[in-house]
């Protein structure tokens, strides 16, 4: 970055400690939040079906627009916006403001820099897709009033000029060589088709009109005004859009697409990748170190499980125990019903403790909730879905239930762990209710700190009375290896070209999870490359500044202040976390 604003972080936290900055203005402070105002209304008409997930319905008859034209507007309204940010004066803007001012540098050259790389040219996959997004829309869409319903049913509407765009931008990318591997689009394929049906009724995306509130089913409605009329139509467009898009991928795409799945076999693809692994690592590690990082992980995690092995009676090496464990049906689940209990009674147990290890605990908030049937076979274990801004529904914890004998029941804890408290929930729902922060910022989401915090927070099952147990103590260890391997894996396909078998047959080799598990994270990695190293590389830096800071401070070491001020200013980049909390430990001392 280059300009008056750029990141200062070591200074501005001293500023910060310090108590103030001379010559800051409230004129100042009010052009940058005005700027800031600016920005996140952008956001929300260039995204409006996550305006409608966070509670803004101003948008609600309306998709994300993936044209060319709408691409370039955005490209140039971020440039405004940077130029407009390098024209304030730093010197006038508070300490708190010039933290502000330094994140929103961050998020606006990340999204131009993002924008230099093809992946617009290849907009559809398995997970965080429009079909997707189609299909989930009527999760979060409200359905009280007649005009909602015209909403979703304009909504379903505009799914055909979508998908012309969504083939215009694959095209090109046929033409340019930039294009998903088959495996990708082979797991697209059936989400598609699950929303496709004979008779309108029975697609999913007419649910909403199966459930009108009392009142709509006596009102004498026109045609016109019928929701159930409204939503039908609709249905019908979005399919016609849906088979499009089917035939299109199947008959065109599919036999362009390519056999391999790492990104270093795409033009440029070595270079593209390295610039992700920085991205979501906030680090300057090569794909290399982070391999090599993944390894040597392993090789301690294995040493762990061979010391459970010979504490149940087993006399094998840490592969063998792995195997046993994944074939033993003792340690899987049955059915749905009994997956969900027991998440529930792990959740009830350890949100009782929480108050050991903080100070300040979330308001939002949150439930269980089953992956919905359309995307669960090409889902992960888990997602965390945020609460909305105005808080009209609680964050959602949401479970995989598909195939449940596939779903080890040693691995619960630290998946519960992980997603909810003291993980996910507990940290996006705490920078959540800084309501003094700007939006962008209570929503600005670093992958490392993120997953890096949802991993740690697994270790932290420990101090809230789990892993009582060897098996769920290897389960705990079991998850730290996927995520160690995750650092071999997507390095492997990604930067050395790795095929899909060698990826699954390293992770079932070194780690605990079920072959269904192994398969539906390969795929995941191959077509989102990067993410997945955040987890392990943000962790073992919260583990390491934890040690150090324990180390500084001695007996004045408090847990609960520590990991209230790790989790103070929000997602942060690694290289800013570390300067926190550095000077607040020297600052404690």
């Amino acid at each position: 970055m280059s300009g008056k604003i750029r990141p200062v972080f070591v200074s501005l936290l001293l500023l910060v400690a310090c108590g103030g900055l001379r010559g800051e203005n409230k004129a100042a402070s009010r052009t940058l939040h005005g700027l800031f105002e600016d920005f996140w209304q952008f956001r929300m008409t260039r995204a409006p079906e996550w305006a409608t997930y966070l509670g803004d319905h101003r948008y609600n008859d309306k998709l994300t627009d993936y044209s060319v034209v709408g691409r370039e507007r955005s490209l140039a309204t971020l440039r405004q916006f940077q130029d407009r940010l390098r024209a304030m004066d730093r010197s006038a803007l508070s300490p708190a403001d010039q933290l502000n001012a330094d994140v929103f540098a961050r998020v606006l050259a990340e999204e131009l820099d993002a924008a230099n790389w093809p992946e617009h040219l290849m907009p559809i996959r398995q997970q965080n897709s429009p079909q997707i997004a189609l299909g989930m829309i009527r999760v979060t869409h409200p359905f009280k009033t007649l005009k909602d319903y015209e909403n979703y049913g304009k909504r379903l509407r505009a799914f055909p000029k979508q998908v012309d765009d969504l083939i215009a931008w694959m095209d090109e990318g046929i033409k340019k060589g930039v294009v998903r591997p088959k495996i990708t689009i082979e797991q697209a394929l059936p989400q598609i088709d699950a929303m496709i049906t004979e008779r309108i009724e029975d697609c999913q995306l007419y649910e909403p009109a199966k459930t009108l509130p009392e009142e709509f089913k006596t009102h004498p409605y026109t045609t016109s005004q019928d929701p159930k009329a409204l939503v039908a139509i609709g249905t019908a467009e979005a399919m016609t859009g849906l088979k499009k898009l089917r035939t299109y991928l199947r008959e065109t795409y599919l036999p362009k697409c390519r056999d391999t799945v790492g990104y270093c076999h795409l033009p440029n693809g070595k270079a593209w990748y390295k610039r992700l692994a920085k991205y979501h690592t906030t680090t300057d590690l090569s794909p290399e170190a982070i391999h090599q990082i993944g390894l040597d992980e392993l090789k301690r995690i294995h040493a762990e499980m061979v010391k459970i092995a010979r504490e149940v009676g087993f006399d094998g090496d840490a592969k063998a125990f792995i195997d046993r464990m994944r074939a033993d049906p003792r340690q899987h689940n049955t059915n749905a019903a009994d997956m969900m209990r027991r998440h529930r009674e792990i959740l009830r147990r350890s949100d009782a403790l929480l108050p050991k290890l903080f100070g300040r605990l979330p308001k939002t908030p949150y439930e269980l909730k089953e992956i919905e049937s359309f995307r669960s076979a090409a889902a992960p274990d888990a997602y965390y879905y945020e609460a909305p801004e105005d808080n009209s529904r609680p964050a959602y914890f949401y479970v995989n239930v598909y195939k449940p004998e596939t779903r080890p029941i040693y691995t619960m804890e630290a998946l519960a762990y992980h997603e909810a408290m003291p993980g996910h929930h507990l940290q996006i729902a705490l920078a959540r209710e800084h309501d003094e922060w700007p939006t962008f910022r209570r929503f600005t989401a670093v992958t490392a700190f993120i997953e890096g915090w949802g991993l740690y927070s697994e270790s932290l099952g420990f101090d809230l009375g789990g892993y009582k147990d060897p098996y769920s103590r290897f389960g705990a260890l079991s998850f730290d290896a996927w995520r160690a391997s995750r650092l071999v894996v997507d390095t492997g396909m990604h930067d050395m070209g790795w095929t899909r078998q060698q990826a699954i047959d390293f992770m079932k080799a070194n780690t605990g999870l079920s072959e269904q598990n192994i398969i539906s994270e390969i795929d995941r990695y191959i077509a989102w490359p990067g993410q997945a190293l955040a987890y392990t590389i943000g962790k073992l830096e919260i583990l390491k500044l934890r040690a150090e800071c324990e180390k500084r401070l001695g007996a004045k070491f408090d847990v609960r202040a520590f990991h209230d001020e790790l989790l103070g200013e929000g997602s942060l980049p690694l290289t800013t976390l570390r300067e926190r909390m550095t000077r607040w430990a020297e600052g404690k001392r």
